[in-house]
């Protein structure tokens, strides 16, 4: 009998290794390199801007889009992806996880940048695009923003909440009352709030959780600086583990595809999500004078997610000691380190953040989703029949993600986040030139501290060949 988990598993190992981390690493280090590394330099910019009120009234603002991109990425990534990283790959896992989001943040400036540049006007003046935009016009390749909306579909829709419910029903395994069964339970309960939800029931909820969320994060990050003070005592030999596993070159080259770096960067990415083509759809919603301010404001989602959330999450567990292995790989090593302080309100704590977690991603998810199918769909919104549909695809999903293994969870959120990012970063750097350049008007203007306000004609586009900065 074929072994579908194995097979997914291959796919990802060659996707990964050496493939992705090749384009990656070369992508981000050139961006890096030409833009003389905006994503450091111009730190205290983005910030500025981040506070920035929207040009008109009632539109969207940089700091709102910038939300909408970080509740996608800040979930249960954060907490269940660092604890498989680790307790998969070892410590050294958090080297390259951080390498990956300083050298990738620059991706994300590049592609939001981008998104802003190729962003379309709707009727009521507002905006959109995303990677297929810029795909179709600065490409001129539709076919490929075609594919490219097949991936993200397939990730968001499939890959992304199959492992979300899969690590929401994972965090209820040390608990007493766990057995075949709950997996079912959770996986039903899971589904039918989120059928509720996206068929319009739930705008309560949303608001809710959407409030809760951001305090529960804030709340999660200072639970973790208590844990890691109060083991102060461990923090040399914590970091000192950290880099010796890193560079320790005899696991990695025995094991290539399972060691620290491959973990690193594959739990990295998919927490921060730079460079796979996903937050450009909120960037281009923002209404701001010039495409360099979102591309800006977006790095700084990247730190948000890997430098805070995710490295709480990873510092945490280390400081504790607490034994990590395959076994206790995901929430159970979380759970672990929070209960040797907090005892068992430490697990409680960590099921209640998941659960708000998971179910804003699951939501936020397909608003993704919702612009892939108006763009595959002669950019118009699909009919209610077939969102109901879709919506009931959705939603079997969602069960299903509780029911099956782990691997095979992880590897098909993995793949189909693979196949965007091989679409989006090769376009990106053959695009690149073109944010680049709208990067040097920026900083022009601000010389002179004036508002940069930007004009096609500055990067050699007529007006016309750009929809919304006619």
């Amino acid at each position: 009998m074929i072994d579908i988990v194995q097979i997914l598993t291959a796919i990802d190992d060659v996707m990964y290794y050496p493939i992705l981390i090749i384009i990656m690493a070369i992508a981000g280090l050139y961006f890096t390199a030409r833009t003389k590394g905006v994503q450091i330099r111009l730190f205290p910019e983005s910030v500025r801007i981040l506070l920035e009120p929207p040009d008109k009234e009632g539109s969207v603002s940089s700091l709102q889009a910038m939300l909408v991109s970080t509740a996608s990425r800040v979930g249960t990534g954060n907490i269940i992806g660092v604890s498989t990283a680790i307790c998969l790959g070892g410590p050294g896992a958090c080297f390259w996880m951080w390498l990956m989001c300083l050298i990738g943040a620059s991706s994300a400036f590049i592609e939001s940048t981008l998104a802003q540049i190729y962003k379309q006007k709707d009727p009521e003046g507002h905006s959109y695009g995303g990677p297929a935009y810029y795909i179709e016009q600065g490409l001129k390749k539709p076919k490929i923003a075609f594919l490219f909306c097949i991936f993200l579909i397939a990730t968001y829709a499939v890959g992304f909440n199959l492992l979300c419910s899969f690590n929401l029903q994972s965090t209820f395994m040390d608990y007493p009352f766990y057995n075949s069964t709950t997996p079912v339970i959770i996986g039903a309960l899971l589904a039918i709030l989120t059928a509720y939800c996206l068929f319009g029931g739930g705008k309560r909820i949303i608001k809710v959780t959407g409030t809760i969320v951001p305090l529960m994060g804030v709340t999660y990050v200072a639970i973790a600086l208590i844990i890691i003070l109060l083991n102060y005592q461990n923090i040399p030999s914590m970091f000192m583990l950290i880099f010796q596993d890193a560079f320790n070159l005899k696991p990695i080259i025995g094991g290539f595809a399972g060691s620290c770096i491959v973990y690193g960067i594959k739990r990295g990415l998919f927490s921060n999500e730079a460079g796979v083509g996903s937050a450009p759809n909120a960037s281009a919603s923002a209404n701001v004078s010039h495409p360099a301010k979102q591309g800006l404001v977006q790095t700084l989602s990247v730190y948000i997610d890997t430098m805070l959330l995710c490295t709480a999450t990873a510092l945490m567990c280390l400081s504790t000691g607490v034994a990590r292995d395959v076994s206790v790989s995901g929430a159970p090593y979380v759970q672990n380190a929070i209960s040797t302080v907090f005892g068992t309100a430490g697990p409680v704590f960590i099921t209640v953040a998941m659960v708000l977690f998971a179910f804003t991603t699951l939501i936020g998810n397909l608003y993704y989703v919702d612009n892939a199918l108006i763009y595959l769909n002669g950019k118009k919104k699909p009919s209610k029949k077939f969102m109901n549909m879709f919506y009931i695809f959705a939603t079997l999903i969602v069960f299903v993600g509780a029911v099956i293994p782990m691997d095979a969870a992880w590897a098909m959120a993995d793949i189909t986040m693979g196949g965007m990012t091989l679409i989006n970063l090769p376009t990106c750097m053959i695009l690149g030139k073109i944010a680049i350049d709208c990067l040097k008007d920026y900083e022009k203007q601000r010389k002179t501290s004036k508002n940069p306000i930007f004009k096609a004609s500055t990067i050699g586009f007529s007006e016309e060949e750009l929809d919304f900065w006619k």
